[in-house]
């Protein structure tokens, strides 16, 4: 059996907003939808029965309705609700082991509205074994339309660093981009060699920063060649800017229909970490959000 698209859901609309997002990945990939809401025991020792039969149906209740409605806009895909009787962010994090992909909103019905992102989503997104797309509440396509309508195709961002080479998030974007006939821009941040920028250099050249510049440029192409070579339906435009790569990303990806990001994995650790850059995209990024856990 494949292993299914996962999506958290809570009746919020940034979850119904990741639903939709899923299964139209789940409809791409050819895979079945799996939805689940978490339903975990409530707090103290005398609550009343009647009390946790009604939040359980309305769960229950809920799931059908989100099956339902997905089930009709996509009748050949393969959707199912799950309850678990567990905390939200555990529940995830245990489905996704047999998961593809874990989709989840950006902030469900609990916490303080002002956050961007909530605190669900960011440890799922730090601890999922699998790929974890964050998706903002309206995303793009979620409608069934393209989000840029005057583009002759959708374009799928990734970060990548060609000193640095990750195999998983390279693979990632490129599989994502041809699922949807869509442009690749892969984004190279770089800086000015530390010797440049010392206290005894009064000026760096604009003909040493182009030549800095073509090493990076030259260093991008040839660390992409193999994905290219895997992936040759692929359109790919590369961008080398000279900028904070949490900057870059997301200056490149106001247009973009999904920014892709790695993450790096500790086998040691229990959870992961999300590093700076990563964490700024979540918090800052208009469009759906790809982390792809790596231990490279």
């Amino acid at each position: 059996m494949s292993h299914p698209v996962l999506v958290g859901v809570d009746g919020s609309p940034p979850s119904s907003a990741a639903a939709h997002w899923a299964a139209r990945e789940a409809a791409l990939r050819g895979v079945p939808l799996r939805l689940v809401h978490a339903s975990p025991p409530l707090p103290g020792t005398a609550v009343p029965v009647q009390a946790v039969d009604r939040l359980r149906h309305m769960g229950e209740r809920m799931l059908q309705r989100a099956v339902a409605e997905i089930g009709a806009r996509y009748p050949d895909l393969d959707v199912r609700g799950e309850q678990a009787d567990d905390a939200p962010a555990p529940a995830l994090l245990a489905a996704a082991r047999a998961a593809r992909l874990l989709v989840v909103g950006t902030r469900g019905t609990g916490g303080f509205a002002g956050l961007a992102v909530g605190s669900v989503a960011l440890r799922v997104v730090a601890a999922a074994p699998c790929p974890v797309v964050l998706v903002p509440q309206r995303p793009p396509g979620a409608s069934g339309e393209g989000r840029h309508t005057a583009r002759a195709a959708a374009e799928v961002v990734l970060g990548f660093d060609a000193h640095r080479p990750v195999g998983e998030v390279a693979d990632f974007a490129f599989s994502a981009a041809e699922a949807r006939r869509a442009h690749l821009r892969v984004v190279q941040a770089w800086a000015l060699p530390a010797e440049s920028v010392s206290p005894r250099t009064l000026v760096v050249t604009e003909e040493d920063r182009a030549t800095w510049e073509d090493q990076e440029v030259l260093r991008l192409a040839d660390a992409l060649r193999a994905w290219q070579e895997k992936y040759p339906r692929v359109t790919v435009r590369t961008d080398v800017m000279l900028l904070h790569p949490a900057e870059a990303l997301l200056n490149a990806s106001r247009r973009a229909d999904l920014l892709v990001v790695g993450r790096h994995t500790d086998p040691r650790a229990a959870e992961g970490r999300l590093g700076p850059v990563t964490h700024a995209v979540l918090h800052h990024a208009r469009c759906p959000v790809a982390v792809v856990p790596h231990t490279g």
